[in-house]
């Protein structure tokens, strides 16, 4: 069964066909990479799915639930969280209060806010050890970190990631994806936006190659690092 499901999705910006009838879907328990170039249609996927730019036609379903006009607030309390392209953190607060925010949304005690906090902490040990200082004096890296924290504290089951690894130094980009699958492992559902096409494809169990607003190729991710026209138009092969 899909836990999430698109079809025939039609997102225009003025006049301007942004989307032209999208479709995918997104199993419980997977990593599904949406691929493409600039300006392909996929940072507009992500935002229609979580209900911040409005669809002309199609239909989002989340486990069989039509949310197509469902406000973004009330998408997140049912369990999908989204981590922007570029963080957008909020950097006049604290690391500490940032991750407070992520969880506006739900009903936690002190306690469990507290365990929830701790627990990024944990993932994030640098998120500790920053806590008192403002986020917009973190590095890119640790916004990067800061931001998927804030948005585990949600609960989320299904995680919509908009290029984590934009502008990162290769090793927080390694940290990044070892903590995107140690997040799948324990059960999140991740549909993963990324223009470094080859980490993307080796972490993913499914992808979608997103072309001028239409999707063009899918299947399984292994076969598409293999394919020969995606390696030229993506992999640099």
């Amino acid at each position: 069964m899909s836990l999430l499901k698109v079809e025939n999705l039609h997102v225009y910006y003025g006049n301007i066909h942004a989307l032209k009838g999208v479709e995918l879907e997104v199993h419980k328990g997977e990593i599904v990479s949406l691929i493409g170039a600039n300006g392909a249609g996929k940072t507009t996927t992500l935002q229609t799915i979580s209900g911040l730019l409005p669809s002309k036609e199609g239909k989002i379903s989340y486990e069989d639930k039509d949310i197509t006009k469902t406000k973004s607030h009330l998408i997140t309390k049912m369990g999908i969280a989204q981590v922007p392209e570029g963080r957008r953190v909020f950097k006049g607060l604290s690391v500490y209060d940032n991750l407070q925010l992520g969880a506006y949304t739900t009903k936690d005690t002190a306690e469990q806010l507290k365990k929830k906090i701790e627990h990024v902490y944990e993932r994030f040990p640098r998120m500790e050890e920053r806590k008192n200082q403002a986020a917009g004096t973190l590095s890119g890296g640790e916004q990067q970190m800061l931001a998927m924290g804030r948005a585990m504290m949600s609960d989320p089951d299904l995680l919509l990631l908009d290029e984590p690894s934009m502008g990162l130094a290769p090793l927080f980009v390694e940290e990044i994806f070892d903590v995107i699958k140690t997040l799948n492992k324990e059960g999140v559902t991740i549909l993963l936006v990324e223009q470094n096409a080859q980490i993307a494809l080796s972490i993913s169990h499914r992808a979608y190659v997103l072309e001028t607003g239409k999707i063009v190729n899918h299947g399984n991710a292994k076969d598409l690092l293999n394919d020969a026209s995606i390696k030229a138009a993506y992999l640099g092969a």
